[in-house]
């Protein structure tokens, strides 16, 4: 069905921007067309996971899941929305902490006394996550306290880029054992038959990964140019149109694959991808950007987060370590998680320009 709609979808899409038309219709067509595309995306991760197990498929699922959000980015860097791209970046890490793993646990959780995942690898992405909120706050710590703008997010960006490097080590290499030492089991065996049966072969699913990546490139491009005026047009303030609508099309993936594996209860891949997106987010795809606007941007991107942000990005870390520290988790704690995204989205909505 995804195909069909695409058919449909790239093509309007195209011609509206072609055209020139209603920049809130361009948003929403391109926005659509990157959640389908996405959905795909989604199952070429499925795919592959089989064949590299649950611990090697979150990371690559968490790294297709933030291909959109970068390329995004990049778009919006090379227009100089770095406000918008700032804003994206919270969104992101709000979205995937609390309305990801809200969303995964409470509808996987439905039906089920419990769901149950790697405590050292969600304890792990949770204390990352830690690291990376410092990093995001030391700079606004810096700027209201000294009441100068001092220049500390390249360093910073490439203390996190190293750390993540080096997690990785730690993770696939040196102390991998403990991180597949739980591996997800499906339901029943009808369920673990009916997704063997739906997944594609190794080889369909890259060359699928791959011409999904290009087509949420040219989407991208779309879906920048037009945010800033649908903004305008909706009455939309630019953060709050990164925050949640800029960092939902750029993370459908994470969203809809954390759900999908959640309601075939395989939590191992849930929540790797889920909190592992928003880790590697902060980690690596932020310093990618950082470097990267020194040969796009008109100026360099920096980390100085609006205040709102920074305790959005620090409610959202806490709220999550606190909620998946044990391991195990019921509906309940995904409705807590998805009430405190919906509070911050109107704080979102309500903050002045």
């Amino acid at each position: 069905m995804n195909l069909y709609l695409l058919l449909i979808f790239i093509p309007v899409t195209l011609c509206l921007d072609w055209f020139e038309a209603n920049p809130t219709l361009i948003f929403v067509c391109s926005g659509l067309t990157i959640v389908l595309l996405a959905d795909l995306l989604g199952k070429a991760t499925e795919s592959i996971s089989a064949f590299i197990g649950p611990t090697l498929g979150g990371l690559l699922a968490a790294t297709m899941g933030n291909a959109p959000e970068l390329i995004i980015s990049l778009s919006a860097l090379k227009a100089g929305l770095y406000e918008v791209v700032k804003a994206a970046i919270t969104g992101s890490i709000v979205g995937n902490l609390l309305l990801g793993v809200g969303l995964a646990i409470f509808l996987g959780g439905l039906g089920r006394e419990k769901l149950e995942f790697n405590r050292t690898s969600t304890g792990m992405s949770s204390g990352l996550l830690m690291l990376a909120s410092v990093g995001l706050i030391v700079p606004a710590i810096s700027h209201f306290t000294t009441g100068q703008k001092t220049e500390l997010s390249t360093e910073i960006a490439i203390v996190l880029f190293v750390a993540y490097l080096l997690s990785l080590v730690f993770t696939l290499k040196t102390h991998k054992h403990l991180f597949q030492a739980e591996v997800a089991k499906p339901a029943d065996g009808r369920v673990a038959k009916e997704v063997e049966e739906n997944l594609w072969g190794k080889k369909q699913a890259i060359g699928i990964l791959v011409a999904v990546s290009v087509g949420i490139a040219f989407m991208s491009e779309t879906l920048t140019g037009a945010i800033e005026p649908a903004a305008e047009s909706l009455h939309f303030t630019p953060i709050f149109a990164g925050v949640i609508f800029l960092a939902f099309f750029g993370n459908a993936s994470d969203l809809m694959n954390a759900v999908r594996f959640a309601r075939k209860n395989q939590m191992e891949l849930s929540m790797g991808i889920a909190v592992g997106a928003s880790t590697q987010l902060v980690m690596f795809v932020v310093p990618v950007l950082i470097f990267a606007s020194y040969f796009i941007g008109p100026k360099p991107l920096d980390l100085l987060f609006v205040p709102f942000e920074i305790a959005a990005i620090v409610i959202a870390v806490l709220i999550n370590r606190s909620l998946t520290a044990d391991g195990e988790s019921h509906w309940m704690e995904g409705v807590m998680l998805l009430g405190v995204y919906l509070i911050l989205a109107i704080g979102f909505f309500f903050l002045p320009v």
